[in-house]
């Protein structure tokens, strides 16, 4: 019988980061908080971003109804953490790269994390399910703003790009994960459980997640690291 030699400890890699990510990071937290401010006081926004989501109503069809809500289902908080464990445990078990699989576990659910930050901070309420054409998931409730989704989905498009970067697939995973983010926060308003700055926040706050994130994984993690044993980071 032929012993296969264990597996090489994983060793720790950068996050991709801007070079004054605190900075940014916390220009982009700053956008979201004036976004949220300033649909809390400017009078008539509400009414008037709620005309979107009622006119989207209006022009349901088939197809993109089923568009909608299978993408609202996959990048909901129960299956969105389940994808995201699935291609965790994935880089773990099967590629062995245990430190890997943990940086793309946090960067990815640092847009969850992000936008339930900002949901405390706002209390915004989701729109009145009662004053749409054909209202196809009732949400209520004060957890409007952002959208938990889209920032969700803004987040593990940066996490799936980190795991091609350096491949054949990467632009092809940026593209992928950017088209998809667009796709769900247009989901979440033709279902009509958002408002269009809800969305619109999502995307600051989510990058602002996994800028920040990158960075103090980056400032952090090679320390941690270096004093797992050897087999700690083996599989």
């Amino acid at each position: 019988m032929t012993l296969q030699p264990p597996a090489a400890p994983s060793t720790f890699r950068a996050l991709p980061q801007p070079r004054h990510w605190l900075l940014l990071g916390s220009l982009l937290c700053a956008a979201v908080v004036a976004i949220g401010l300033g649909v809390q006081l400017i009078p008539g926004e509400t009414a008037a971003e709620l005309g979107v989501d009622q006119r989207l109503s209006l022009h349901h069809t088939a197809a993109l109804t089923v568009l909608a809500l299978g993408l609202n289902l996959l990048f909901s908080p129960v299956v969105g953490l389940l994808l995201t464990g699935v291609i965790t445990l994935c880089m773990w078990l099967v590629r062995r790269d245990p430190v890997k699989a943990v940086a793309f576990f946090l960067t990815a659910g640092s847009g969850w994390v992000a936008s339930e930050v900002f949901k405390l901070i706002f209390a915004r309420q989701r729109p009145n399910p009662a004053l749409l054409f054909d209202p196809l998931s009732p949400e209520t409730g004060s957890n409007s703003f952002p959208s938990g989704h889209t920032c969700f989905a803004v987040a593990l498009a940066f996490a799936l790009y980190v795991l091609a970067r350096g491949t054949r697939w990467a632009r092809a995973a940026a593209a992928a994960g950017a088209i998809t983010a667009v796709l769900v926060a247009w989901s979440r308003l033709y279902v009509g459980v958002h408002y269009p700055s809800d969305v619109a926040a999502s995307f600051l706050a989510g990058s602002a997640a996994v800028v920040l994130l990158a960075g103090l994984w980056n400032r952090f993690a090679p320390g941690l690291v270096r004093r797992l044993p050897a087999t700690a980071l083996r599989p």
